[in-house]
């Protein structure tokens, strides 16, 4: 049997089964929301039917209700610095100087007198890195100096005026309307790869320019894409202190991202962005609106997340956690997507141009490295450049997972609960590492051969998107603390059940995943 004929057949299996799963999870998901809304805490009048809304996520919550001054803003300050651009022939410092005016505005609004201390841990750092940048030792220096502020800035929540003196203490009540130390993570990600683009200015590039414009869909048709930004070294005088400060503050991607290094920011400023046309910006923003569409839909027809904050799930079979978990997953994903794509949408209106943060859809990864790739990846291409190279690569891949996914739990926040999560997604990656380093060396002859390859990476798929599903669950769900309780309510027979009916789902969304992998290849190659 030729493998493309059994896999065209295998997909009158598989979408069936496919839509018959998500036809019993939303239907159930809708009885839950029905019949448990009493109890459930943060629900508000919607404006679908008159329904409730799921308003229980603060992040999203503040994010909806701040969207309109937001966009009124940013709209303002993108016209007027299209304008100047345009009529002054404006390039790097000159864009740097607006830019750091119109964001020290932006962050006057939000932190108030507060911006002295971002001002003031960001100018130590500049001087650290111009005095100590091309020293043997300097990085070390780097990470001890912003990792001990990144856990400073949380234990002292953000600081007190007072602390330094009665006659600052008047500066206490002029905080602003969003807490600085929160915001303040991602500063400490762009000082650091200050810090290391400015250490390696004379290093080789790790970058073939010919091989990857052969490669590259992007670089072959003479436009720059992102690596080659990111990876190009860019010239002293872009490591200027208003260029600097410019890239720590910039407007559009100051609240979340996403993260861009700074050698891609700087090498923009001069020549604006030529990867997407006005017609593929415009695109997707009206993308964004329907997937916003999509989130108002969502919150105020099903309660995943007021499930999970009322605690509710302690009540319900394993069958709902699971749904749930499946749904505060699918939430947080269209959330940050939402946020992300919404600030990068005005950056790359501004000619610059951040990493996509979800390049692909959370139900489409069936592995922990392509779920990590495709979840928050410009922070995944910032570990990878700035944590992961350094520390080995994957030369050393089971150590350097242990320190990128603890780094990444303590950028987040304190918790004991982010830890857990953190470590036992290392705990599930490891595993999967050694599957797959013996599977590069396994070569499928012919097509049965294949055919039982493919099928068992099917099953191996499901095993790890149940183990990712358990990681979340644990990490934003039931806590570390609900474990036990986990582990013993699978362990019952009606558990089991439920397991046993999850890994067949999951290996049929695998094999899906597959074909959908199938197809875009084919439309590469047809390219």
């Amino acid at each position: 049997m030729k493998s493309s004929s059994w896999k065209r057949k295998e997909l009158f299996v598989l979408v069936p089964y496919a839509v018959v799963f998500y036809a019993i999870v939303i239907r159930r998901s809708l009885q839950l929301s029905h019949d448990h809304h009493a109890k459930l805490y943060g629900l508000r009048p919607g404006w679908i039917f008159g329904r409730f809304t799921d308003a229980t996520d603060a992040q999203w919550r503040n994010f909806r209700q701040n969207l309109p001054i937001l966009t009124g803003v940013f709209g303002i300050f993108t016209l007027v610095a299209n304008i100047i651009k345009r009529s002054f022939s404006l390039r790097a410092k000159g864009m740097s100087f607006y830019w750091i005016v119109v964001s020290l505005a932006y962050l006057f609004y939000l932190h108030e007198a507060c911006i002295l201390f971002i001002f003031g841990i960001a100018s130590a750092n500049f001087f650290l890195v111009k005095i100590l940048g091309r020293t043997k030792y300097f990085l070390y220096g780097l990470w001890v100096f912003n990792l001990s502020f990144l856990l400073c800035n949380r234990i002292y929540e953000g600081y007190q005026f007072s602390s330094f003196g009665e006659h600052w203490a008047y500066l206490d009540d002029f905080r602003g309307t969003f807490r600085w130390h929160i915001c303040f993570n991602f500063v400490v990600l762009r000082m650091i790869s200050f810090g290391h683009d400015y250490h390696w200015t004379d290093q080789y590039t790790s970058v073939d320019d010919k091989k990857h414009i052969q490669r590259c869909d992007h670089c072959s048709t003479g436009k720059t894409c992102y690596l080659v930004l990111q990876e190009r070294r860019v010239t002293n005088d872009k490591f200027s202190f208003p260029i600097y400060l410019c890239y720590l503050v910039y407007a559009p991607l100051y609240i979340a991202g996403p993260i861009i290094t700074f050698n891609a920011f700087a090498s923009q400023l001069d020549s604006p962005q030529n990867i997407y046309s006005s017609r593929e910006v415009a695109w997707y923003g009206f993308r964004w609106v329907f997937c916003l569409s999509l989130m108002e839909f969502m919150t105020q027809f099903f309660y995943y997340n007021a499930f999970a904050i009322s605690g509710l799930w302690k009540q319900l079979s394993p069958m709902d956690i699971f749904i749930i978990g499946y749904g505060v997953l699918n939430f947080m994903w269209l959330k940050f997507l939402l946020i992300w794509r919404y600030f990068r949408f005005w950056s790359l209106i501004n000619g610059i141009v951040p990493p996509e943060n979800m390049p692909r859809c959370i139900n489409n990864c069936h592995n922990l490295e392509s779920f990590w790739k495709n979840w928050h990846a410009s922070f995944n291409k910032w570990l990878v450049r700035y944590v992961y190279i350094p520390l080995g690569g994957s030369q050393k891949k089971l150590l350097n997972v242990w320190v990128v996914f603890t780094f990444v739990a303590v950028w987040h926040d304190l918790e004991w609960k982010l830890l857990s999560w953190a470590w036992l997604t290392c705990v599930f990656f490891i595993p999967e590492m050694l599957i797959k380093s013996a599977a590069s060396a396994f070569q499928a002859e012919g097509a049965f051969g294949e055919f039982i390859f493919r099928e068992l990476r099917a099953a191996a798929g499901a095993v790890t998107i149940t183990c990712l599903m358990v990681a979340n669950l644990v990490g934003f769900v039931i806590g570390p603390s609900g474990i036990n309780w986990l582990v013993s309510g699978f362990l019952q027979e009606g558990g089991l059940l439920t397991l046993g009916g999850l890994l067949v789902s999951f290996y049929v969304g695998t094999k899906l995943m597959f074909h959908i992998a199938d197809a875009k290849q084919r439309k590469d190659k047809s390219r």
